[in-house]
């Protein structure tokens, strides 16, 4: 990065208010922790896993907080607004750091969108024009009509407003909302617990039911409890954890508070989502819901699927003609409107700095860094509604829009364990005042973890993220190569555009051939997989060697330092396509839970990779001057 912008950067980040306590942390946390989550995820687990839905709450909850302490150290230790996006590059420098950096950018940027849209749907069952189904090759799902997508625009215009009057606004804002956004969830499992049918757990298959949404496609039994947790929001729910971390800029005493908020936030969270998967499935009403009893995959299509919970505990009302719980219901609806708008507010604040972040790590201008009068980021809260806006409507439904934000988000989560244990060793002078223990255990399992949780969300949704990825990637050589690492500026907007355009042509053959081929054979799927891959091989490394030799010192370092990066992309697609979670569905050649074996013994080869690959950046080199400064 050029001194310029590290000064910039760095007068920016003093400049940022510090307002948050550890109360505000915490629920900023779990403000984003409950959201559209605790409204869908529960439907949309039950027909993806049935009654195991319960053990995915818990399962996923453990593998997010071994993230959860890896990040409670690093955010402790370098407290930076849009930590997560600069961790990377603190680390492994800036080829490692841009790629996790977009991806991330990526996924906060839809979250605003989901938000508005889950608030939307659920009150559309009281005003069903809002949305339609959408007929899929499997399950209807719903989506926003265009009144629909004008209320939601509605939304993310107040999600702006209320950020841009500042820190301390938007703290106090949201910590009033997230009382109430514990209040209601909590009341709702108790209540609906009246209602309970242990049948539900018991009869209609057990456990591991055969009738959820994707047998089809082989995926059932434990699988299909592992392919819950990316793929019906579990994932999607925890991850607001991040947002201790990604505001521990604006932190009063972010040494002390930011890894408390991110641990407490989670272990509260995952009790409330347990208990709310337990109640629903328990108090399931298959008639009221218009479906055969036990037929767990006609749940996303059925006429509870706008609106679970309400539909759920206004049949239990009626079904015990217990008032209380019709009243209920009404209170629901307020909170349809009132949970995800919460969520929303904080995720355009996280977008806010994520393009801070970015800004701050060099990759995008400078402009980003701009504070207005409340110290916001003002060009980056801009950026954050419009790309809000953008992906509202391609995107209009919760159910389309999860499974994506949640794969990308992990991926990037990857770097929580790296990072960690990289830090430990080539920056064993840096101030933690949260250290985590036993962290040479901790970190390679929350490495795991996240590579895991990103496999198990299966070969197609692993094939959209990547394919989203490499679109931004080109802009590393066009603009940070050209700017910063002194590449050849006709060869760097070269190296972007022929990568830009081999990407569109390698996402249409693969959507074509592969994704969208359910009539082809098995040999035709594999050949069509080959021949993809090997022009998303040449698509990847061929970029990557050209600016390797292209770069100055600095520039060779950075890349030699993202090899491992590449290689285990390259690596985890191949066993996603051929895994329990791939295409090939039952015919697949490493069968589940093999596949999740190899998956493991891969993630933990490159952990140490990346690990070995990290090195002393003059990013952390000041961090750890300034601290010796302060005393």
């Amino acid at each position: 990065m050029a001194q310029g912008s590290k000064v910039s950067a760095a007068e920016s980040d003093k400049l940022l208010r510090k307002e948050l306590n550890l109360l505000d942390l915490t629920f900023l946390s779990l403000g984003g922790i409950i959201g559209s989550g605790w409204l869908f995820a529960s439907l949309d687990a039950a027909a993806i896993s049935g009654p195991s839905a319960v053990l995915a709450w818990i399962i996923g909850g453990i593998l997010v907080m071994f993230v959860g302490l890896a990040y409670a150290e690093l955010g402790s230790a370098v407290p930076k607004s849009g930590g997560i996006v600069r961790y990377p590059h603190y680390t492994h420098g800036s080829y490692t750091g841009y790629i996790l950096g977009f991806l991330y950018l990526l996924s906060a940027m839809t979250v605003p969108a989901i938000e508005a849209a889950a608030a939307i749907e659920y009150i559309t069952s009281i005003s069903p024009k809002l949305t339609s189904i959408l007929e899929t090759t499997v399950n209807g799902v719903t989506v926003l009509t265009l009144p629909g997508v004008g209320l939601a625009t509605i939304l993310l215009i107040a999600f702006f407003f209320i950020n841009y009057f500042g820190i301390k606004v938007l703290g106090k804002t949201n910590t009033g909302i997230t009382a109430w956004k514990l209040v209601i969830p909590t009341l709702t499992f108790i209540l609906l617990l009246l209602a309970f049918n242990a049948k539900n757990f018991t009869t209609y298959g057990g456990l591991f039911p055969s009738t959820v949404a994707d047998a089809s496609s082989g995926i059932i039994g434990p699988s299909a409890m592992l392919y819950a947790i990316p793929s019906a929001g579990i994932v999607f729910s925890y991850l607001g954890f991040r947002q201790a971390v990604e505001y521990s800029g604006e932190a009063k005493n972010p040494q002390k508070d930011v890894g408390r908020a991110v641990i407490l936030a989670l272990l509260i969270a995952i009790i409330i989502y347990t208990m709310l998967q337990v109640s629903f499935i328990g108090a399931i009403n298959w008639s009221s819901a218009g479906i055969a009893p036990g037929n767990w995959s006609a749940l996303l299509s059925s006429s509870w699927a706008s609106g679970p919970f309400y539909s759920e505990i206004e049949a239990a009302g009626k079904a015990l003609g217990i008032a209380i719980l019709i009243y209920w219901g009404y209170v629901l609806l307020i909170d349809a409107v009132v949970s995800p708008s919460g969520t929303g507010l904080i995720y355009t604040g996280t977008t806010t700095r994520t393009f801070y972040g970015i800004a701050a790590d060099g990759y995008f201008p400078q402009f980003f860094l701009k504070l207005n009068k409340h110290r916001i980021p003002l060009w980056s809260l801009i950026a954050s509604l419009i790309l809000g806006f953008l992906f509202l409507l391609p995107f209009p439904s919760w159910y389309l829009l999860v499974g994506f934000i949640s794969s990308a988000t992990v991926f990037t989560y990857i770097m929580g364990g790296i990072g960690l244990q990289t830090l430990r060793r080539t920056a064993p002078d840096l101030r933690r005042t949260v250290r985590i223990p036993a962290a040479s255990i901790i970190a390679p399992i929350a490495t795991l973890a996240a590579l895991l949780i990103v496999y198990w969300s299966g070969f197609t949704t692993l094939f959209y993220v990547l394919s989203a990825l490499f679109m931004g990637v080109p802009i590393f050589w066009m603009y940070y190569a050209v700017r910063e690492l002194k590449m050849n500026y006709g060869l760097g907007i070269g190296l972007g555009i022929a990568q830009l355009l081999a990407n569109i042509g390698l996402t249409y053959f693969g959507y074509v051939n592969i994704i969208s081929a359910s009539s082809a054979s098995l040999g035709d799927l594999v050949r069509s997989f080959i021949l993809y891959f090997l022009g998303f091989l040449g698509m990847l490394v061929i970029p990557t060697v050209v600016g390797y030799v292209s770069v100055n010192g600095k520039g060779r370092q950075y890349i030699r330092s993202g090899f491992w990066l590449i290689g285990l992309i390259l690596v985890v697609y191949v066993i996603s396509f051929f895994g329990g979670f791939g295409p090939l569905g039952s015919s697949a050649p490493i069968p589940f839970p093999y596949d999740t074996i190899v998956a493991a013994i891969i993630g933990l080869i490159f952990h140490y990779l990346a690990v070995r690959s990290g090195f002393r950046t003059d990013e952390i080199e000041s961090i750890i001057k300034e601290q010796l400064e302060q005393g």
